[in-house]
C-alpha cells in the first residue's frame, strides 16, 4: 500500500526557537498518521505570497495534506484556497480541515 504524502509548513517568525520542535511534531504526526512526508517547507513574515506558493508546492509533491503546528501559521485563519487543493492537518489543537466533507448518507 502506497502512503499518501503529505507536506509540513511553518513560519519561522512564528515558530521562534520552537521551529525543530514544530518541525518534529510535524514528522511524528504525518508518521502517526499513516503520511510519507515530503518535506516541512518555512517562511518568514516577509515571505510574498505564502498561500500560493505553498499550493504550488502541494501540488507539485501531489500532496494530500498539509501538516501545520496551528493556525496562526496561516495568520490566524484557514486558507479557504488552500483546503481546495489539500486537507489541513493542525497539531494545537488537533484538528482535521478536509478539503470536502465525508459522505454520511452512505449513498
Amino acid at each position: 500500500m502506497i502512503k499518501p504524502t503529505a507536506i509540513g509548513y511553518l513560519r519561522r517568525d512564528i515558530s521562534g526557537i520552537s521551529q525543530p520542535w514544530h518541525e518534529i511534531q510535524i514528522r511524528s504526526l504525518a508518521k502517526r498518521l499513516g503520511y510519507n512526508l515530503a518535506k516541512t517547507i518555512v517562511f518568514t513574515a516577509n515571505t510574498g505570497a505564502p498561500i500560493p506558493l505553498l499550493i504550488d508546492a502541494v501540488e507539485a509533491a501531489g500532496a494530500e495534506a498539509v501538516f501545520v503546528p496551528n493556525l496562526w501559521h496561516f495568520d490566524s485563519h484557514l486558507p479557504a484556497e488552500l483546503v481546495k487543493s489539500a486537507d489541513v492537518i493542525t497539531l494545537t489543537p488537533p484538528r482535521l480541515y478536509q478539503r470536502k466533507p465525508p459522505n454520511l448518507s452512505g449513498a
